[in-house]
């Protein structure tokens, strides 16, 4: 059975449905990019996912022995969340909360586990550090993190370069790819179209015209050719 299997999903809110009829599956190692137009659902399915929304129809499952809780989460990050007022260190540990369920005290092993993703992100010299007082690419290697606290299995991405300047955002998509490189499961909801195709090895395409494959069959349908034109003229329009 694949790691996750969303199965003629709908989802939505109680006013309506947002995306219906969506399958598709998820492999360990797999890097899947998710894109789609500005109010297609990416977010919502994301949610829907990791168990926040229930689905207004079908089913999400997971396979691999893999449970909701081992399912690493970097969410896009709102004015409130930027000022947090703690420690790197205490944001980082914080990811091993989901594992220690109804045990409210820190073990040995997710006092070390939170150093060594301090360290394997490269934000040491930061542990002590509020994370109030970082730049956005520095919040972004703590939350990354902190997310990889809670597995080594899979991770769900949210527009995790969003915000950030062109140097921090090739950074950031190297770090994410290296933990692909080490066997880390990544879903990622990108805008950026051009890094989805560069990165990943699936796509999930939603809105009118939905897709789900191999990034190079993506490149021979019309809308992924259109979607990835349309990506490049905004962005050179920005220029």
């Amino acid at each position: 059975m694949a790691q996750l299997l969303c199965d003629d999903l709908t989802i939505g809110y109680e006013n309506g449905a947002i995306l219906e009829g969506l399958s598709f599956s998820v492999e360990q190692g797999d890097y899947l990019a998710i894109v789609g137009e500005n109010g297609s659902g990416k977010s919502t399915l994301m949610k829907t996912i990791l168990g926040l929304l229930k689905p207004l129809k079908g089913e999400v499952a997971f396979g691999e022995g893999l449970r909701k809780y081992e399912i690493g989460y970097l969410p896009q990050q709102s004015a409130v969340q930027k000022d947090f007022p703690a420690s790197v260190w205490e944001v980082v540990l914080s990811g091993c909360l989901a594992k220690r369920k109804f045990f409210p005290f820190y073990t040995k092993e997710d006092k070390a586990r939170a150093a060594a993703n301090i360290e394997r992100l490269g934000i040491s010299p930061l542990r002590t550090r509020s994370y109030r007082e970082l730049s956005g690419g520095q919040q972004q290697r703590v939350l990354l993190a902190r997310a990889l606290c809670a597995t080594e299995r899979i991770l769900l991405l949210d527009e995790p370069v969003s915000g950030l300047d062109p140097v921090v955002t090739a950074e950031m998509y190297e770090i994410i790819a290296g933990l692909h490189r080490e066997g880390v499961t990544i879903i990622m909801i990108s805008h950026d179209v051009q890094a989805a195709v560069r990165y990943a090895n699936k796509i999930l395409h939603i809105g009118k015209t939905p897709f789900f494959g191999k990034v190079e069959e993506y490149l021979t349908t019309e809308r992924g050719r259109e979607y990835v034109t349309e990506y490049k003229s905004a962005k050179e329009g920005e220029e």
